[in-house]
Formats: structure tokens, C-alpha cells, sequence
């Protein structure tokens, strides 16, 4: 058994400035800026969200901008292979952190280990 859910949507930014489109996503939505270096590589800016709403992440990227959905779980493995059952296929893998999918439909998303110190709460419970 396994568990799993939506958490984090990742706005995917193809620019030199992440600190510009956060800003503007900042306004959009209404969330306030929690960081806009969150690993000090300049790739990752967080918005605030509550404890119960995906987080938002701003990716600074090389290919078009696009948005992705992230899918925490607490066995990367099982979800993984969950997934591939229903037709999904792994495109890529960042070891001991996730692995980049890609759904029959064509849309990229990421397998990722918890995000939160909370896993939870709107968990998907997988047997």
C-alpha cells in the first residue's frame, strides 16, 4: 500500500529573469513570494499557499513555457509503476528524487517524494 496526491503546480518559465515572472504570478494569483532562489541555483521560486493547497513553483527552464502538475507520494517506486499501468510512460529520472512522466495524452508531469513536513491531507490511498 501507498499513498499519493496533487502537489505542487509548476509554472515552467522559459527566461532570463524568474525574479520578473514571479513577480507577475505573485500579482496574478495573489499569493505573496516565499523565496525566488529557493536552492540558490536561481532555477526554483515558491508562492505562499496554504497548508492545503498545491504548492505553486516557478521553474526557470530551457523549452517552451508550459505548466506541469507534480504528484507526491511516499513510495516513488509503486507510484511510479501505478502510473505506467495506466499508460503513462517515464521520460526522464533524477535519482533519489523524481521521475518525469508522460501521460497517453501527451502532458509531462513529475513523480515526486512528499513535499511538506504534513503528507497529507487529500491523500489517494493505493493497494
Amino acid at each position: 500500500m501507498h499513498h499519493s496526491r496533487l502537489c505542487t503546480i509548476v509554472i515552467d518559465c522559459r527566461t532570463d529573469d524568474l525574479n520578473e515572472a514571479a513577480t507577475f504570478w505573485s500579482r496574478a494569483l495573489g499569493k505573496s513570494i516565499v523565496t525566488v532562489d529557493q536552492d540558490g541555483d536561481g532555477r526554483y521560486a515558491e508562492l505562499a499557499t496554504a497548508n492545503d493547497e498545491p504548492i505553486i513553483l516557478l521553474q526557470r527552464v530551457e523549452h517552451e513555457s508550459r505548466v506541469h502538475l507534480d504528484i507526491e507520494t511516499d513510495d516513488l517506486d509503486a507510484e511510479v509503476k501505478r502510473l505506467e499501468a495506466l499508460g503513462a510512460t517515464r521520460v526522464a529520472h533524477v535519482p533519489n528524487r523524481w521521475w518525469v512522466m508522460r501521460a497517453p495524452s501527451g502532458h509531462r508531469f513529475c513523480v515526486v517524494r512528499p513535499q511538506r513536513e504534513r503528507f497529507g491531507p487529500h491523500l489517494n490511498r493505493w493497494e
